[in-house]
């Protein structure tokens, strides 16, 4: 691209837009959303050099201090998925039992879903300015008194990080401005976030790794995602198991999203699928297929691989793993081999499965004539605007 006024394509692949001008992003409506993506193995190099640091190694081991009965990792949308990309190896690894629940529900019904004894509520949020952030906060500081609390932040002037400043019990750990997405659409802003929450966990955090296979992933695979990003369909289906379930949620939000709910989109679980959903799949549905590092989990996602085969459903697959048998995939389907993934821990492999999950809906967003940046305009808004928030009456 020589020059400013050159057409560019509406769907151009990811070399292409690499090398475009900032105008003729803008012209896209992908400024923001682009860099967002592209910076994610960089800013992961930020949040992991931040970690080991003094500041962040106090904050961690304040939320841990007493040694809490239970972790609940708390959030709206993308940092809930968060939550679910983290509960499993925390649990597994601090022994403690943990489990992430919307903010939402936490709001409406904290009597009914929060764990009993003593606990550490993780608020994961990109902004911190959204009525549920808030909202949980104040409730529990007033009625469990027994639970700690940790904000995990991208917003230095939200309200998780300004709000809480003189209270005891909040601890915050906040990124830097860099992860703070500018696009209306998470992106940066959720890996991160599932790195810095990596923090609770006993052993130190390494983004290096993580960083080169995401940077294999553009390099290698990014202009074939975009051409499958973009191809007309009606219909995607993200299957993750693990950590990776909430990556296969947020990928689902994320082509939700940016397609301004022009598709049909579902995630599952492998084993899942097999309970009804899979009445939903047609032989031209699009499935992408999170394939676990761990061998057991594997083998059942292999297992459901297989049996799609023989139903003659959803060809159009792309799996995501190492070592990936033609069979897998199949004739129409396109194999991501990523070296490296499955030497990372499991809340790493989920953020390469995010980032996989946006490259697609990007494109989508593009070929739906949408603006990646602000799609689905007058209905979405990059953080949700304040709502009544309703007390319940005492038992």
């Amino acid at each position: 691209m020589n020059t400013d006024s050159e057409p560019i394509s509406a769907v151009p692949s990811l070399s292409r837009l690499r090398a475009a001008s900032a105008e003729q992003r803008r012209r896209l409506g992908c400024v923001d959303t682009l860099r967002e993506i592209l910076q994610q193995p960089a800013t992961w190099h930020a949040t992991g050099g931040q970690l080991p640091g003094a500041a962040a190694q106090a904050v961690l081991a304040k939320a841990l201090a007493d040694r809490p009965d239970n972790i609940v990792l708390t959030g709206s949308g993308s940092s809930l998925y968060v939550g679910e990309c983290l509960a499993p190896a925390l649990q597994a690894r601090l022994g403690i039992a943990c489990r992430a629940v919307a903010a939402g529900t936490l709001l409406v019904e904290r009597q009914d879903v929060l764990p009993p004894g003593a606990g550490l509520l993780v608020s994961i949020a990109r902004s911190g300015n959204s009525p549920e952030s808030i909202g949980v906060v104040d409730a529990m500081l007033a009625e469990a008194p027994r639970w700690r609390h940790l904000a995990v932040t991208c917003n230095a002037e939200g309200g998780l990080a300004t709000r809480y400043r003189k209270e005891t019990k909040v601890s915050t750990l906040l990124l830097a401005d860099a992860t703070n997405d500018r696009s209306l659409v998470m992106t940066s802003s959720s890996t991160n976030l599932v790195l810095a929450g990596s923090g609770l966990l006993p052993e130190p955090v390494d983004a290096e790794p993580a960083a080169a296979v995401a940077e294999a992933l553009f390099t290698q695979y990014g202009d074939t995602l975009a051409a499958w990003g973009a191809r007309p369909q009606d219909a995607i289906v993200y299957l993750g198991d693990g950590a990776s379930w909430g990556a296969a949620r947020e990928a689902a939000l994320k082509m939700l999203e940016m397609s301004a709910g022009a598709l049909r989109v579902m995630a599952e679980t492998s084993l899942g699928m097999r309970h009804g959903p899979m009445a939903w799949l047609r032989r031209d549905s699009t499935l992408v297929s999170f394939l676990s590092g761990d061998a057991s989990l594997r083998a059942y996602q292999i297992d459901l691989l297989g049996e799609l085969t023989e139903k003659r459903l959803a060809r159009h697959r792309i799996v995501v793993g190492e070592k990936l048998d033609p069979a897998y995939v199949g004739p129409d389907g396109l194999a991501l081999e990523l070296a490296g993934l499955y030497a990372l821990p499991a809340p790493q492999q989920a953020m390469i499965h995010i980032v996989v999950g946006q490259l697609l809906a990007f494109f989508q967003s593009l070929a739906q004539g949408q603006a990646p940046d602000a799609p689905s305009q007058g209905t979405l808004t990059r953080v949700v605007k304040p709502f009544p928030l309703h007390r319940r009456p005492a038992a």
